[in-house]
């Protein structure tokens, strides 16, 4: 079996996938943060590609970076300043080639991620 890494946004307050939600994927080594890439969520929440496809897969650290704040500022959420929620970074560890799912459900005031299937 083949690695590779995927997620899925949903907007919980609005009831809905976070289409065009930013996602920054790093690479982390000690206290070294390398960007391997970004990307944006579709119209049902997900990245039109694998995040890490098996090409790139490594076993290690890894964080990705949700930008809520941007979000939800284009979906109409009513501003506030600063905003509760801005850049939600979420740091794990792949240790073995498997299918890594990193959803997350976000609300303004609020987020939750696991590992999924």
């Amino acid at each position: 079996m083949t690695g590779y890494l995927t997620t899925h946004v949903l907007d919980t307050a609005r009831g809905c996938p976070a289409e065009g939600l930013q996602i920054d994927l790093y690479r982390i080594e000690g206290e070294s943060r390398t960007l391997l890439k970004t990307l944006k969520t579709n119209h049902d929440g997900r990245t039109d590609e694998q995040i890490l496809p098996a090409s790139d897969f490594q076993i290690g650290d890894y964080e990705l970076v949700f930008h809520a704040g941007a979000y939800l500022d284009a979906s109409g959420t009513p501003p506030e300043t600063p905003r509760f929620l801005d850049v939600i970074p979420i740091r794990f560890g792949m240790s073995e080639a498997a299918h890594y799912h990193v959803p997350l459900l976000l609300s303004p005031f609020s987020y939750s991620t696991y590992r999924g299937s």
